[in-house]
């Protein structure tokens, strides 16, 4: 990335540097994505920009531990999301997963899936085949549509589509099978 003549990584070195006009620079080049994913979650903008900024906060505080090891990009997006997670735990002490998966076919044992954690959804959703649950992420966590994640996996928009369909189908199957544990 190379954001008014500057490297990613030179960006990266102005904010642990503690810099001001770099950390600008690069809350300017990934807020406004996030305040996307987080307003399909929230619905409200001033609570999505609360959600937002606490994440950059936390980006700031622990850019020291990036290692350039993947995507910077989704680094900071990994730190975003669990400042949503965070503020929606802090909202209730159950997050809802209709509140976050609402095009999730309800088919499953409604019940179960209110009771269960977000986080919990997310761990279970990594059991999937790693295709499909990268899928599974796009569409149902981060609100991308078929044709943007067509786009971004260099497959079909009906390809993404059988893996959402497959990636419902699976995690049916393994919240059913773990029906035990979630069980008040």
């Amino acid at each position: 990335m190379k954001t008014k003549g500057y490297t990613e990584k030179e960006i990266i070195e102005g904010c642990l540097r503690n810099e001001r006009h770099f950390q600008e620079l690069l809350y300017k080049r990934y807020a406004p994505p996030l305040l996307r994913l987080c307003l399909r979650k929230v619905k409200d903008r001033d609570t999505a920009m609360m959600v937002v900024n606490d994440g950059f906060l936390k980006v700031f505080k622990k850019l020291d531990a990036y290692h350039y090891k993947g995507s910077f990009e989704g680094w900071v997006h990994r730190i975003v999301y669990r400042s949503m997670a965070d503020y929606f735990r802090s909202e209730s002490t159950l997050i809802r997963s209709r509140t976050v998966f609402e095009e999730f076919d309800r088919k499953a044992d409604e019940r179960l899936l209110d009771e269960l954690y977000f986080e919990d959804l997310l761990g279970l959703a990594k059991q999937l085949p790693p295709a499909t649950y990268k899928v599974f992420l796009l569409y149902l966590v981060e609100g991308f549509k078929h044709r943007e994640i067509a786009d971004k996996l260099h497959i079909s928009i009906n390809t993404s589509k059988w893996h959402l369909a497959e990636a419902k189908k699976i995690m049916k199957l393994i919240i059913n099978s773990n029906s035990g544990s979630y069980a008040k």
